[in-house]
């Protein structure tokens, strides 16, 4: 690699787009802005876009520019958006366009591609398992005119391999953990001595985070153990059935709903035990930032959950669905505090693995390799757009 390429300040930057759906609380929206603060400006000349300026990721990320579809991504009066993206990639002559999503692997990669940007990069970071046959399709379309497809698991390689992209387009970069996330944080809810915490941070905008499992694995754990409480995190239209199963349940006060957070860290330094009781992830956020924190963590054994859980050594992986194999995970872990405090140890080890900086290299690494195949040298970033 030519690494005189990326160390040369001003206008010799490779000029990068980044781009989201919108700066909501998610999973891609934020890897995406995690990605964007620590990317090093000596390296990168960097432009940010999004389809909708809104979300709490937005914050501190200045010069975000927007480009709202009109309808739906698929309708024709959606070419306008496109249109303004494509002019705006050639004025700011990007040469590195990044979709870090579904929804903007629609919008970006066609829009680059009739921009003439050299390096086109779009993302997997789902399973693509819940995806309809048409939408799934079409993103298969849209990868196919990319230089690249960045997957956050292996598991999602795996997934586009099977459906028709081949191995050599496919990179595995997986999910980084800022800086903040290993920091330790005040707890921010008092607890009794002898209280054991159990939590699960997910949206609950989506039946497959199946928090209906959740609940009747710790309505089991509650059944035997007076002094474990149950905390979740998160928020979305499907909160409402969730708090009347809790109730229905007989969880009462023993389960605390927290709401959408913006101190997890916090959060997680209140608790003993992380648990993920979803039926479908890619690399899961949640996982590695309570990894971070220090809790073993209790998953399901689906997608790229064994690509960071090691089952009996930093938490434990379960049949998917099984309320009754969590429960019982629980208590081992509510039983045995010394073992509880070796694996969630050895678990904020390896979190050490996705630390920001390393995984800042390896796009660094994958944006100036892809110019170098394009034959894009130092001097010609410099080069106005004819």
């Amino acid at each position: 690699m030519n690494s005189g390429m990326s160390a040369v300040p001003g206008e010799n930057r490779p000029r990068l787009f980044l781009m989201a759906n919108t700066l909501e609380t998610g999973g891609s929206e934020r890897q995406f802005a995690t990605l964007a603060r620590a990317l090093p400006s000596n390296q990168f000349a960097l432009k940010l876009g999004c389809l909708r300026k809104c979300g709490r990721f937005a914050e501190g990320l200045d010069g975000i520019e927007e480009f709202p579809p009109e309808g739906t991504l698929y309708g024709w009066k959606s070419q306008r958006a496109r249109l303004a993206l494509g002019r705006y990639l050639r004025v700011n002559r990007i040469v590195i366009a990044h979709s870090f999503g579904f929804y903007t692997n629609f919008m970006l990669v066609p829009s680059a591609r009739l921009a003439r940007v050299p390096v086109v990069i779009g993302s997997q970071r789902q399973l693509g398992d819940l995806l309809s046959g048409f939408r799934s399709a079409a993103q298969h379309a849209m990868f196919r005119w990319c230089d690249r497809v960045v997957c956050n698991s292996r598991a999602a390689a795996r997934g586009l391999e099977r459906n028709g992209i081949s191995k050599g387009k496919i990179t595995v970069i997986p999910n980084a953990l800022p800086e903040a996330a290993f920091e330790v944080d005040s707890p921010a809810l008092p607890r009794a001595a002898d209280q054991v915490r159990i939590v699960m941070v997910a949206r609950m905008n989506d039946p497959a985070k199946r928090h209906d499992v959740f609940l009747k694995a710790a309505a089991k754990v509650a059944a035997q153990h007076p002094k474990v409480e149950f905390v979740l995190v998160g928020d979305g239209p499907l909160r409402a059935g969730t708090e009347a199963m809790a109730a229905n349940l007989g969880l009462g006060e023993r389960v605390i709903f927290l709401g959408d957070r913006r101190d997890v860290a916090a959060v997680l330094a209140s608790c003993d035990i992380g648990v993920l009781s979803s039926s479908s992830e890619s690399l899961s956020n949640a996982i590695m930032e309570s990894m971070a924190a220090g809790l073993p963590v209790i998953a399901c054994r689906v997608g790229g959950n064994d690509e960071l859980i090691r089952d009996g050594e930093t938490g434990f992986l379960v049949p998917s669905g099984s309320d009754e194999a969590i429960a019982q995970k629980i208590v081992t872990l509510v039983t045995q505090p010394e073992l509880r405090k070796a694996l969630g140890a050895a678990a904020r080890r390896d979190a050490q693995n996705f630390a920001v900086d390393r995984i800042c290299r390896e796009y660094a690494n994958l944006y100036l390799s892809l110019l170098e195949e394009k034959g894009i040298e130092r001097q010609a970033l410099a080069q106005p757009v004819t």
